[in-house]
């Protein structure tokens, strides 16, 4: 089992309010894991065994619909708790996590969950406010789903992106992570002809551009204006 200096993840939120000494505690169960690009982490509707923290890389989560359509729930970033199945009370993942690109994380089994979160509490509160978020978000997203038209989902869904994963680069800011046309689709409810069509009409407007699995979006506030309703 590898070791981990509790001074790398002092600034991830899991670990938030905790002394050095808890997250040495913490840190002394869990496994340094490795998942290569294209790797499965953990499949939907299966026996939930462990709970991780993503120390590198990028992680793609989805659900397969009971008509076999595939739904992009979200990408986690690096410092962010996934897999907690045990805090929601399942006994297996309600979704399947694959890797976007190489990535590294914390491991710990689901079975220690109620022990750890009895020893630190910092725990079951810190993850009960990243669920809560990832909630409010999958709301805003149901009533975007069933108020808007495809266009501003779409806007909605790469302003998103940029805001969670933005890097500034002189054209823009740009999603840093592979990220294709066909996510985008399974994020917003729609098909990847319909968003081929936005995304070209986009860069034809200056607004995005794209190349293989790279977005960089050059005109947010445009963008934003897209997605609120209000351009012109």
């Amino acid at each position: 089992m590898a070791t981990v200096d509790p001074t790398l993840v002092a600034g991830v939120p899991l670990f938030a309010g905790m002394s050095v000494q808890e997250r040495e505690a913490l840190l002394r169960e869990a496994q340094a894991v490795r998942f290569p690009k294209g790797a499965t982490v953990f499949q939907q509707d299966t026996d939930a065994h462990s709970f991780f923290v993503l120390l590198h890389g990028r992680l793609r989560v989805f659900k397969l619909t009971p008509n076999g359509q595939q739904v992009v729930v979200r990408f986690v970033a690096p410092g962010e708790v996934f897999g907690v199945a045990a805090a929601i009370g399942r006994t297996t993942y309600p979704g399947t996590a694959a890797a976007v690109v190489d990535s590294v994380a914390l491991q710990w089994p689901s079975a220690s969950w109620s022990r750890l979160v009895a020893a630190h509490p910092a725990l079951a509160l810190n993850t009960l406010h990243t669920v809560g978020g990832r909630i409010q978000e999958m709301h805003t997203r149901v009533v975007e789903m069933s108020t808007e038209q495809v266009e501003r989902r779409v806007a909605h869904a790469l302003l998103r992106l940029a805001h969670q994963a933005g890097r500034k680069v002189e054209t823009g800011v740009r999603i840093d992570f592979p990220i294709s046309r066909q996510d985008i689709a399974e994020m917003t409810g729609t098909t990847l002809h319909t968003v081929s069509r936005i995304i070209s009409a986009w860069e034809e407007r200056g607004l995005v551009e794209s190349g293989r699995q790279k977005i960089t979006v050059r005109e947010p506030h445009k963008l934003m204006l897209l997605a609120d309703g209000a351009d012109e």
